[in-house]
């Protein structure tokens, strides 16, 4: 006969085998859902919040802006408006026009054949000068390389 000591450890090493047990953990997956929940929940009042804006209301019959024309030619000269200029009668002009409160808007061209450097120091007037409203005209011209 047996013992009964002898018995509970046999039993005891039989249930402690490890074997594969079937079941989804399901717990992470529930985890995921609740977050993704709780982030809905809080960007949707997000999206139906609404700002009232205050738009202008342009009238049809406005008139256009005030437009100063800049054309920088292949000898390096600043022609503005038609009226060739050296520096510092532009500078002075720039900065006129920076000031006025219409916002008149500049339209800069220049020679597909004009130094680089001129028309670097040209922005770079422009910019010193305060003009926000600056539009570059021509650019077709440098559209390839291989055009003169």
């Amino acid at each position: 006969m047996r013992s009964r000591k002898h018995f509970l450890r046999q039993k005891a090493a039989t249930v402690t085998v490890d074997k594969p047990f079937a079941e989804l953990n399901i717990t992470p997956l529930i985890d995921v859902l609740l977050v993704l929940l709780v982030m809905m929940m809080l960007s949707i009042p997000a999206v139906t919040h609404k700002v009232a804006v205050d738009l202008p209301s342009g009238a049809p019959g406005t008139s256009a802006p005030i437009v100063n024309k800049l054309f920088l030619n292949a000898a390096g000269t600043a022609i503005w408006n038609g009226i060739p200029m050296d520096s510092d009668r532009l500078r002075g002009r720039l900065e006129i026009m920076a000031k006025d409160p219409a916002k008149p808007q500049l339209h800069f061209e220049s020679d597909a054949r004009a130094r680089y450097e001129r028309f670097d120091q040209l922005v770079a007037m422009i910019k010193r000068a305060g003009v926000e409203e600056v539009g570059f005209v021509g650019n077709r011209q440098f559209a390839s390389w291989d055009s003169p």
